[in-house]
């Protein structure tokens, strides 16, 4: 999970929350997703999912990422990478920041986790069509139990990644003690052993999700409609009607991936920053 998250959930949250079918999409302020929530007790809570698209939504989810961290004992000075090809998103309840996670696709800057990993990146970079990409700056913090949430907001950076990136290969940088969340909740697998994280001073693993086992487990579950007592966030994403609309108004804003291929030689100097995202 993140480094300093409070998140809670269990087997109750596929009745918890429901996403409406048909959702406000507004392209005015930027790539945003709109829904409101019942929780059990029948209270009603709104969601908001957007890539951040202002220096002010920037300075919010710096300042809540330095938040967690420094909750965590991992200090208060980090910053987002502002490079083109990242893209940062926020979640919101009620109008209040809860999360944010950013998208880094690789490119001659190579990835914030090449500082740690550069070898085992420069791996999966030579084999033929692989696009990588990373999650990295994930910080979560609410109250409210239901997987619901975070499986929306997963979901709509994945939808994201693979339609506007082409991306093939997920990666990941998190604490040990986290491991078993990603593996569990998203099928992320482990590579390699653990290393020191520089930016944060403890322990990190490397760990990769293909984007096709996404979409596999998206597609087998929708000939299921047993989701309570799951343990993975995957029963809990986002509708096909409601992913179709999405990619519906990425087309129609222009955040179609190209169709040409992608090629990035393998890494030869660290960047100078990096983030142990989880």
């Amino acid at each position: 999970m993140s480094q300093n998250s409070h998140f809670k959930g269990g087997p109750a949250d596929a009745i918890a929350f429901k996403m409406p079918e048909n959702f406000p999409f507004r392209s005015d302020q930027g790539f945003v997703y709109e829904a409101v929530i019942s929780s059990r007790d029948q209270c009603e809570h709104s969601l908001t999912i957007k890539v951040a698209s202002s220096e002010a939504d920037c300075t919010a989810a710096r300042s809540l990422l330095n938040k967690q961290y420094a909750w965590r004992g991992y200090g208060d000075t980090h910053n987002i990478p502002a490079k083109p090809t990242y893209s940062t998103f926020t979640a919101f309840i009620d109008g209040k920041l809860v999360g944010t996670l950013t998208l880094g696709v690789d490119s001659s800057y190579g990835l914030e986790v090449d500082a740690t990993f550069r070898g085992e990146l420069n791996t999966f970079r030579r084999v033929p069509g692989a696009k990588l990409c990373e999650l990295t700056k994930f910080a979560f913090d609410t109250e409210i139990q239901s997987k619901a949430i975070l499986a929306a907001f997963f979901h709509f950076i994945f939808i994201y990644g693979e339609y506007r990136y082409n991306c093939t290969n997920l990666f990941i940088e998190v604490n040990p003690r986290h491991r078993r969340f990603y593996e569990s909740m998203l099928g992320f697998d482990r590579i390699g052993g653990l290393k020191q994280n520089g930016d944060v001073k403890a322990p990190s693993q490397l760990m990769q999700l293909k984007v096709a086992q996404i979409r596999a487990q998206l597609e087998e579950l929708s000939f299921s409609s047993n989701t309570v007592g799951e343990r993975s966030l995957y029963p809990f994403f986002l509708s096909s009607n409601v992913e179709r609309q999405i990619l519906r108004q990425m087309e129609l804003g222009g955040l179609k991936a190209t169709g040409s291929s992608h090629c990035v030689m393998p890494v030869m100097e660290q960047p100078q920053h990096n983030s142990l995202a989880a």
